[in-house]
């Protein structure tokens, strides 16, 4: 790459096409390269790399260093979600209250982003983007990334950590075990004394807290935990009605079910009304998270709420305060998190209503 390569630098501001010029690979490469893709060979990495490195090459994003204006990168994995959709109105509305611009970003493919040197050069980009910090939105494997974030001096905040408990990590997330005990104790004060559980991914641990709750609540009512009413997968409607239909189609089926999250719980009462049961009569149904959809139902969803807009502005706020040179407080913060009761869960058949409350 040489004097050709340098002399260019030095007239004119170098470009992708330019990257791709000197590495021997196309723009597109080029790109798949910087944003971390599975699909491009470990040596053309190196190259494009290395081209990058010569030319010093800036994305066409990056902020004018005249200018002080700052962003702020979110990061995650499934952007249709409603969970992330809701975390991330209060990532924005916080990140527009600090004049800071919102770049949404996917992680690298979940293949390489535990390689140091894409997690470095992922975060390289994220700064020449004019980042002060980054939010990742219950991001798997973020080891790598952390770490990368940590050595360039760049914040990073975690809203629910899935499958890390890094030491260098700030997180921030909800009273998991509490909201899923509140959920389960709900269902037992109601007289359910089969309950069933459909929970999200072993991994996680939102999803592990919530069932250590929800059998904690079980323990203290001096009820035993029945294996065949657990199922457990990923927190997404497909699943939590398969779960649903293994557990309803059983010979002694529960007359309750604590499922991990709305998506979940939604694809419960989608199987419910399938299988001809019905909710909350035969059968109550519960979830967690407390998005829109949840009061959309029919009937409408007795849940945990948990604040996810608040939880996207703790984040954005720990970001602002760690970029401008103060540690957090905590390096693990907890919102509270309450019931909404709704249509979908009432008295265990045959057993006598509660007394209001």
């Amino acid at each position: 790459m040489g004097r050709q390569v340098a002399a260019q630098a030095s007239v004119r501001r170098a470009t992708l096409t330019d990257v791709g010029a000197a590495a021997g690979v196309s723009k597109a490469t080029v790109s798949k390269a910087l944003n971390g893709r599975s699909d491009v060979a470990a040596e053309t990495r190196e190259r494009v790399l290395a081209a990058v490195t010569a030319l010093n090459y800036r994305p066409t994003t990056a902020p004018d260093p005249t200018t002080e204006r700052r962003a702020l990168a979110v990061v995650f994995d499934i952007p249709a979600s409603p969970y992330i959709l809701n975390v991330l109105q209060g990532v924005l509305a916080t990140a527009t209250d600090g004049r800071l611009d919102l770049l949404t970003r996917l992680a690298p493919d979940l293949e390489v982003r535990t390689q140091r040197t894409v997690a470095r050069e992922w975060i390289a980009e994220q700064r020449a983007c004019g980042a002060v910090g980054i939010v990742g939105l219950t991001l798997s494997e973020p080891d790598a990334l952390i770490d990368a974030a940590a050595d360039a001096g760049l914040a990073f905040v975690m809203v629910d950590p899935v499958d890390t408990n890094h030491q260098r990590m700030v997180s921030v997330g909800s009273s998991n075990w509490a909201g899923a005990r509140a959920a389960a104790d709900h269902l037992i004060a109601l007289g359910h004394r089969r309950i069933g559980w459909i929970g999200g991914p072993e991994v996680s641990h939102a999803a592990r807290d919530r069932f250590y709750g929800f059998s904690a609540a079980l323990d203290a009512a001096g009820l035993t935990l029945d294996p065949a009413l657990v199922r457990a997968e990923r927190f997404d409607v497909a699943a939590g009605a398969r779960l649903a239909r293994e557990i309803l189609s059983a010979p002694n089926p529960p007359t309750a079910i604590l499922a991990a999250d709305d998506e979940l719980a939604v694809g419960v009462l989608a199987t419910a009304h399938d299988l001809g049961i019905r909710v909350p009569e035969d059968l109550s149904v519960t979830g967690f998270d407390d998005t829109p959809q949840a009061a959309w139902t029919t009937p409408p969803l007795t849940t945990v709420h948990q604040h996810l807009d608040g939880m996207g502005r703790m984040a954005v706020h720990t970001v602002i305060a760690m970029s401008s040179g103060t540690p957090p407080a905590s390096r693990h913060v907890e919102l509270a998190t309450s019931l909404t009761l709704r249509g979908s869960t009432t008295a265990a058949p045959g057993a006598a209503a509660p007394a209001a409350s």
